[in-house]
């Protein structure tokens, strides 16, 4: 079967994965409606493209953080890679340098951040980091991220206990015992994933991690223009519009909806980015739009690998960058900095 778009790689990893591997992937929060939500706001916004406008040559490139990457999607931080392909995230990693964009790594990675960047040295790799109870831990890792060439931090901060998801509790979901969560040191049980994460975290913590690394720090999670504000008054350098792919908090926004709001709140002063729910390299334009610099894939990342490891996604990259350049085209932009709000309207249906 020709693989022409992202929803044929679904259709792959949700009739050759395991259930259970499928299941916690594909998981929301309760009745799944935000997580179905993100994806259905991207239908409620149109384009108002520009004709006659010389797009023989598009230029997608843009920056990160100074870095540039050569189209604006980067992976998200998702766990357990292995439950996808056996390489796991050592396979992400070398799509992600293969693609010369940027690979968040996942505090719950199946292989340690030492193995990710050995995978793909001199690549642009940030890591995701949860602050668990153990503070010693968590300061371990972040040095250990620094030190192994990391360029920047993310800190998730919507998820102080673990939300319902439906199908991970019916199925008793945990790894498989060939599978640990490597970059902890002491034996993680997935199923008991809450204890084990700080509920007491406050904005005071980002004094803290700021203390321990010269890292850029961005924050994921963020829906509100007051978090928004508060996120650029602690001297952050980055924020990721995300509702963790609607598997935390249901009945929250669409993240291409609270990306409006937090664009306007930051008003320029650092930069944001989005994830959830991009399906399309028309997605990638109407986010950019809207405003954010860069956005990020999460499960579309899964379904790559699930069909061919680093190819597939590489396969799955590709297919956004063709479609997101043609979208460029059609829409009369030749370079990421012509597009802007003018080129989008919210549909009235």
């Amino acid at each position: 079967m020709a693989m022409v778009c992202l929803s044929d790689f679904e259709a792959y990893a949700k009739k050759y994965l395991p259930k259970i591997a499928w299941d916690y992937f594909a998981a929301g929060a309760d009745d799944c409606n935000t997580r179905d939500e993100n994806i259905l706001a991207y239908q409620r916004i149109r384009f108002r493209p520009r004709v006659l406008r010389d797009v023989s040559t598009i230029d997608i490139r843009t920056e990160i953080l100074g870095t540039e990457i050569s189209f604006p999607v980067g992976i998200a931080p998702t766990g357990f890679h292995q439950l996808a392909w056996p390489d796991g995230e050592k396979s992400t990693a070398r799509a992600a340098k293969a693609m010369n964009t940027c690979y968040i790594a996942s505090t719950y990675s199946t292989c340690t951040l030492e193995e990710i960047s050995a995978a793909a040295p001199s690549s642009l790799r940030w890591f995701q980091l949860y602050i668990h109870r153990n503070r010693a831990a968590s300061q371990q890792l972040v040095q250990r991220a620094e030190a192994l060439g990391f360029q920047g931090l993310v800190l998730t901060a919507d998820l102080p206990y673990t939300g319902k998801r439906r199908d991970d509790l019916r199925n008793g979901f945990r790894l498989p015992p060939h599978m640990k969560v490597k970059n902890l040191e002491q034996d993680f049980e997935v199923c008991k994933m809450s204890p084990s994460l700080d509920p007491s975290v406050t904005w005071n913590d980002i004094y803290w991690l700021r203390s321990l690394t010269r890292l850029p720090i961005i924050i994921k999670g963020i829906l509100t223009k007051e978090d928004a504000e508060l996120a650029v008054r602690h001297g952050v350098q980055g924020i990721i519009v995300s509702n963790h792919g609607g598997r935390q908090l249901d009945e929250g926004p669409a993240t291409i909806d609270a990306l409006v709001e937090v664009v306007e709140a930051v008003q320029g002063r650092i930069e944001v980015y989005v994830d959830g729910g991009i399906r399309k390299g028309s997605d990638v334009l109407k986010a950019l739009a809207l405003g954010a610099k860069c956005v990020f894939i999460g499960r579309p990342t899964l379904w790559g690998l699930a069909y061919k490891g680093e190819e597939g996604l590489q396969d799955v990259l590709r297919i956004l960058q063709d479609e997101f350049r043609l979208s460029m085209a059609l829409a009369g932009c030749a370079s990421v900095s012509e597009i802007g709000r003018h080129l989008v309207q919210f549909s009235k249906l």
